[in-house]
């Protein structure tokens, strides 16, 4: 039955620059992290960390800490035996070595931060002075520290049991890239490097597992992004029934995808928690999330691309290592971040021939992960810079070198060479209606008299796709065995006509809650402010991985839409019987129901009234519950694309780089709510910018981290970020539901390589392309002296 729905009733909350509902409590400090949870009898947990790189642990002494008073016990591996199965990060990938992940290192250790010992106590205080009192003797190994080292034949092997440091190697090819290279009139490459980020989320990953003995089940609360992949993974790891264990996200304070993977600490917590009885927490402190958060990019590539004389692009070759640190992260493998630099190399551009090959090496440094981007900053970063070279040295102007190699609204849909299918979006219209609403052509003129007056004032593009609410046809990393490709949502309304959505996806600070209750808002008819949503609790639903990848908004506002659409059947067939009326003759708005040939109506919690306690006034036939739940596969997913303007400018006595001004115009579908959608565009340009500029993980030869605090790690702080243009483009909706595309992480994708290339355009009359990012001071001197030299 589909109900006819009249004008007066449309969407009237889609697209709406609808406040948070999140923010009063947030805002007013009355959020509820982790960290917040008081629980009686509560233990916490310190780690002795590994000070070593590479070592075998040859024994520990434990004996002094169990002396302290407050202490209640001190695990190492060997007292967890039988209690934990090690976890696998599995790929069906070719040439991909799995890493064993345990909570805590069993017979060496592999990087500076890896949790060797815990230490239970009544305290978090008790429990790190205890930490000094414990005695690990270490045999040094040799460092693994620089992966093209680390890749060679007889190098010292971080994990003897897969004979290689090279847990990951994949090849792309499309035509014989070797011969359009020898015949192609022009060409332009370099070796690019994008150096070490972390997330740094502003709330530190943070664990509390309580076990209940009576009911033999185990509640994890867990500052993650994907409690049901966390969930999952503990079943088989503590062997416990998946209905007696509960993984719940509270308020989380950032991830950028730091929180979206398993680590050993929430293992252990669980562990522990189970073993002794007693609810264990661990948060970590700031110098052991900087250390042992999975951290991201870290990528050398050697790219080259071939055009002819009009500067239209014939071929692309593109060598990347990725150093992936010393595990493979659960569950998205060693393969997650390297593998995606290389797949999305080609961009939005008419790439006819390609080959892409990667190497994802292991070496004595924290894992990398999921970072907001995954793959697409670096692989934009290396592919926008090489249409900025190639635009200088045919002579082009850089926007008019990309409208000829952008792929056309006609061409859709569109696979490129490693096999990625673009949907129709706006790669050209985002590069034209940016240019319009910077008034492009005009900023060059200003440009040019800055320069006459001896400036280093640079104009940087970037344009960039990728793939968002990605389907069951598609892994979230390539060849892992889980499937992240479908959402459930289950909509329920209570005798008091109150609506309750519940989402196995959790917010990390999208504003979920909003913006699925406008979904559900607007499909339903229902008012906002009757609607809550619960989110991040694995108990609510029957399955779900979590929030990542641009998903929520695709996905779980799908599964909303089509659990709101059946509620709102259902209401409006106990409708008619209470209006006696027929239901494609009633009308809804507002939470009401009115039929169209009598006027008279009733209110949902009217329904409900009706429903759960006055059930004589309706024919058996007609009773229902009122609960719908529904699933939502968008099957392959969608594309999002931008474009975005960077105008910056050097200072030539202390070489800093100022952005000045920025544009983003970018198409990410229907916008559920522009006000969330326009916080996302700057706080990911935000973060885009410290990888540009400022944000660099630094360990030095032997495997020691040298950016250990806030004082060495360097992020952006609100003078380095400037006021914004938003441009949207709606170039056509996609065939998910509700035509939403995702576009959280955006920003971060486009910013780095937008940047590059302005301070390449500043620098250009000295001859200068810039090909290592972060492009600190420091590394701008160098730069500018050694040119100097050269002249």
């Amino acid at each position: 039955m589909k109900l006819e729905m009249p004008p007066e009733s449309a969407t009237t909350l889609v697209g709406k620059r609808v406040k948070r509902s999140e923010d009063p409590r947030l805002l007013t400090g009355r959020g509820c992290y982790v960290d917040d949870k008081q629980v009686v009898g509560l233990l916490h947990i310190a780690f002795r960390r590994s000070d070593q790189s590479h070592a075998r642990i040859v024994g520990i002494d434990v004996s002094g800490a169990l002396e302290i008073p407050g202490v209640i016990a001190v695990f190492t591996a060997d007292d967890l035996e039988g209690e934990v199965k090690p976890i696998f990060a599995i790929s069906k990938m070719p040439n991909y070595h799995p890493t064993a992940i345990y909570p805590l290192a069993r017979g060496k250790v592999r990087f500076v931060g890896e949790p060797v010992v815990a230490v239970v106590a009544e305290s978090r205080y008790i429990a790190e002075d205890a930490l000094e009192s414990i005695l690990i003797d270490y045999d040094p190994l040799p460092n693994v520290i620089d992966p093209e080292q680390a890749a060679l034949p007889g190098a010292p092997l971080l994990h003897e049991e897969a004979g290689t440091n090279v847990l990951v190697e994949r090849e792309f090819r499309r035509g014989d890239i070797d011969a359009v290279m020898d015949e192609a009139p022009v060409k332009v490459g370099g070796r690019f490097r994008f150096h070490r980020k972390t997330p740094l989320a502003i709330e530190n990953r943070t664990y509390l597992a309580e076990y209940d003995q009576g009911k033999r089940s185990l509640t994890l609360h867990s500052s993650t992004g994907s409690p049901g992949i966390v969930r999952d993974a503990l079943v088989d790891i503590l062997g416990i029934p998946g209905n007696r264990l509960r993984v719940v996200a509270p308020d989380v304070g950032g991830s950028f995808g730091g929180k979206g993977s398993l680590y050993p600490e929430e293992i252990l917590v669980c562990a522990l928690a189970r073993k002794m009885g007693k609810p264990v927490k661990w948060t970590s402190d700031r110098l052991e999330d900087l250390a042992t958060t999975s951290q991201a990019f870290d990528e050398l590539v050697d790219a080259e691309l071939a055009l002819d004389e009009q500067g239209r692009f014939l071929g692309l070759r593109a060598h990347v290592v990725g150093n992936v640190g010393a595990y493979s992260i659960y569950p998205w493998t060693a393969g997650l971040e390297p593998v995606q630099v290389i797949s999305f190399m080609p961009g939005p551009y008419r790439i006819p021939v390609y080959h892409g090959h990667v190497r994802g090496v292991a070496t004595s440094k924290s894992p990398t992960g999921p970072y907001r981007g995954v793959g697409r900053p670096t692989s934009t970063y290396v592919m926008e810079r090489l249409v900025d070279m190639a635009a200088r040295k045919i002579g082009l102007d850089p926007k008019e070198i990309r409208l000829r190699n952008l792929i056309r609204a006609e061409e859709f849909p569109y696979k490129t060479a490693p096999g990625i299918v673009w949907d129709r979006s706006g790669f050209i219209e985002c590069l034209e209606e940016g240019s319009k609403a910077l008034d492009y052509d005009g900023l060059r003129r200003k440009q040019a008299e800055a320069r006459a007056a001896g400036r280093w004032v640079g104009i940087g593009i970037s344009s960039y796709a990728e793939l968002s609410g990605i389907g069951s046809r598609i892994s979230a990393s390539p060849g892992m065995p889980i499937n992240t490709g479908t959402e459930i949502a289950t909509i329920k309304i209570d005798p008091s006509g109150s609506i309750t959505g519940f989402f196995g996806i959790a917010s990390h600070g999208q504003g979920l809650e909003t913006t699925l209750a406008q979904v559900i808002s607007d499909e339903l008819g229902a008012r906002f402010d009757d609607i809550t949503i619960v989110h991040g609790d694995t108990s609510v639903v029957s399955h779900s991985t979590g929030t990542y990848a641009s998903r929520s908004a695709v996905l779980a506002g799908g599964a909303a839409m089509l659990a709101a659409r059946a509620m709102k059947e259902k209401l409006a067939r106990i409708a008619s019987h209470m209006l006696d009326s027929d239901p494609s003759h009633i009308d809804i708005r507002d939470g009401i129901f009115t039929a169209r040939d009598s006027g008279k109506s009733v209110t949902i919690a009217d329904i409900a009234d009706v429903v759960y306690s006055q059930m004589g006034r309706l024919p058996k036939e007609a009773i229902e519950v009122l609960e719908e739940t529904r699933s939502y596969d968008p099957v392959w997913g969608t594309t999002s694309a931008a474009t975005h303007f960077a105008l910056v400018e050097i200072d030539p006595e202390t070489y800093t780089v100022h952005v000045r001004d920025y544009l983003v115009a970018e198409d990410c579908g229907r916008i559920i709510n522009p006000l969330i959608v326009d916080g996302q565009v700057h706080g990911a340009v935000a973060q885009g910018i410290g990888a540009a500029l400022f944000e660099e993980v630094v360990y030095d030869e032997r495997g020691q981290l040298l950016t250990a605090s806030l004082v060495d790690y360097v992020a952006p702080a609100a003078p380095e970020v400037p006021a914004m243009q938003i441009v949207h483009v709606e170039s056509a909706l996609p065939a998910t539901l509700g035509g939403f595309r995702g576009m959280g992480e955006g920003g971060t994708i486009g910013a780095p390589a937008a940047i590059a290339n302005a301070v390449s355009d500043a620098l250009a009359p000295l001859g200068i392309e810039i090909v290592e990012l972060p492009v600190t001071p420091g590394r701008l001197f160098r730069l500018i002296q050694e040119q100097h030299s050269k002249r």
